[in-house]
């Protein structure tokens, strides 16, 4: 498939993880494509790679721009970094509240607002989020990191509305647990691992954790050209967890 080619991606946290596996599907689909990360030594060709903290706008701005001077331009960001946090509202302090929100949500604007002045000129110019289902389900124990995603949820429907009439869709996608590093560290952080990856699975319908090539393949289709009408949208990439209440086995 080749929906992209001709087209220069920016994909945010692409070293690893969610945002590596949509790096290098885009590149697959025939885009050129250009990794931002506070670490993106193991990024290979045809990647190119850019150093980059999403928490410093200097760094943000200076990235970009030598990304999008290798590219040749800019149709598609995908705005992907992002840290977790577990706790309810009393575990974390106002210093972690204040890092984590950084991250997740103002980390984005500063992303975007560095490439948007590119992607007015790109035919196709497209932004994909990277929201979370704890913007739209209650989950435990996970406070701090749902109020940061919820955020992103709303500041991708505001960008949608305010980017439409230059030519611009913003969509985000709303991933369930994924079987990425972070899941991998918590998990062995637990008491009992293989009770904790059980009760994840669990909790999704399919009864499984997503991987992150599943939700490069959902960022891909709101980013290509074949879903100009799409913007505003958020694509659930979660099991079915958000949406299907199934009875208990044998009920």
């Amino acid at each position: 498939m080749s929906d992209f080619d001709g087209l220069k991606a920016l994909v945010t946290g692409g070293a690893s993880g969610i945002g590596r596996a949509t790096a290098e599907l885009l590149a697959a689909r025939g885009a050129q494509v250009a990794v931002l990360d506070l670490d993106p030594s193991s990024v290979d060709k045809p990647l190119l790679a850019f150093r980059a903290d999403v928490t410093d706008d200097t760094s943000v701005r200076e990235a970009v721009a030598a990304a999008v001077a290798e590219l040749g331009g800019l149709d598609v960001l995908v705005n992907n970094a992002g840290i977790g946090a577990q706790g309810t509202v009393e575990d974390n302090d106002d210093t972690e509240w204040h890092r984590v929100m950084d991250v997740n949500v103002v980390g984005m604007v500063r992303v975007a607002r560095a490439a948007l002045p590119h992607l007015r000129d790109s035919a196709h110019a497209a932004i994909v989020n990277t929201c979370s289902i704890a913007a739209t389900a209650g989950l435990p124990q996970r406070a701090l990191y749902s109020a940061t995603k919820g955020a992103v949820y709303s500041l991708t429907l505001a960008m949608a509305a305010d980017h439409v009439r230059e030519g611009i869709r913003v969509n985000c996608v709303n991933p369930g647990t994924v079987d990425t590093p972070w899941v991998g560290r918590l998990l062995d952080a637990a008491a009992d691992p293989a009770a904790e990856r059980a009760a994840l699975e669990a909790r999704q319908p399919t009864g499984r954790l997503v991987s992150a090539t599943e939700v490069a393949g959902a960022i891909a289709h709101l980013a290509s050209p074949l879903s100009g009408a799409t913007t505003g949208t958020a694509l659930a990439v979660d099991g079915g967890m958000q949406g299907l209440r199934l009875r208990p086995v044998g009920r």
